[in-house]
């Protein structure tokens, strides 16, 4: 082998490696230091970022956060998030919108997410925030909104946020007691509702049939009464001139 063909080989060998290095790099590299644990097998984005309102046009400032450094790196030192541990498969996804520095924080577990949100509601009662934080819990997600200029453009961000995975519970569903009372409660509505509605049905109907049967018995009877040429009391018996009247019912001479 001659030394062109050796530099061709180390060359060849060189570019395959450099090629190999950049495709391991992880796609979600440019959004942040952390490693998400949840990624998009087309095109390799955090999933979570995705969930962010418009993503497609805040994904150049759209940044994931797996530890509390992380987050206090990107949004600064935050009081409303000293009570929230982001640790342990929690991840963070921030981007700046027009009206805020957006936040979504996702949750392992239903109950992660209740203790975060009762923890987080109890803090900001004790402690108010200034300026105020607007604050929504979705789903897995605690949802916050900082510098928000206008606070119902900020809630009104908040509802696009959708949480779309299957929530289970690991033990007895805390919330099973509650559920099964406004399923009775519902039903047992819908029920009543429904008798009232089939009975006004039933009794409206009986009512309009008796109607137009009594129209048409009224008609017929009327009909056959003009049909007759001639009318007597007595119910069509020969009655007997015991008093001498005339035709004219004045009395014979």
């Amino acid at each position: 082998m001659n030394s062109r063909n050796i530099f061709r080989f180390c060359l060849i060998l060189s570019i395959t490696f450099w090629l190999g290095a950049v495709a391991d790099v992880p796609a979600q590299s440019i959004f942040g230091p952390g490693k998400s644990q949840e990624v998009s097998e087309v095109d390799g984005i955090p999933v979570l970022i995705k969930h962010l309102p418009n993503w497609e046009q805040v994904r150049e400032s759209a940044r994931l956060a797996t530890t509390n450094d992380e987050l206090k790196a990107v949004i600064g030192d935050r009081p409303a998030l000293t009570v929230i541990d982001i640790s342990g498969g929690t991840e963070a996804a921030i981007a700046n919108y027009e009206v805020g520095t957006f936040v979504i924080i996702e949750f392992m577990t239903p109950q992660a997410a209740t203790y975060a949100n009762d923890i987080y509601r109890r803090h900001v009662t004790e402690f108010p925030q200034q300026p105020p934080v607007v604050y929504r819990r979705v789903g897995n997600y605690s949802v916050f909104v900082f510098d928000a200029n206008d606070s119902a453009a900020a809630a009104a961000l908040i509802d696009q946020v959708k949480y779309e995975k299957s929530v289970q519970w690991l033990g007895e569903d805390p919330f099973y007691q509650q559920r099964l009372e406004r399923y009775v409660a519902v039903m047992s509505r819908d029920v009543a509702l429904s008798t009232l509605v089939w009975a006004g049905a039933i009794g409206g109907s009986a009512i309009l049939i008796g109607i137009v049967i009594g129209f048409l018995f009224f008609r017929f009877r009327e009909k056959t009464r003009l049909a007759r040429t001639a009318y007597s009391d007595a119910g069509g018996l020969t009655r007997l001139n015991l008093d001498d009247l005339s035709e004219a019912g004045t009395p014979e001479n």
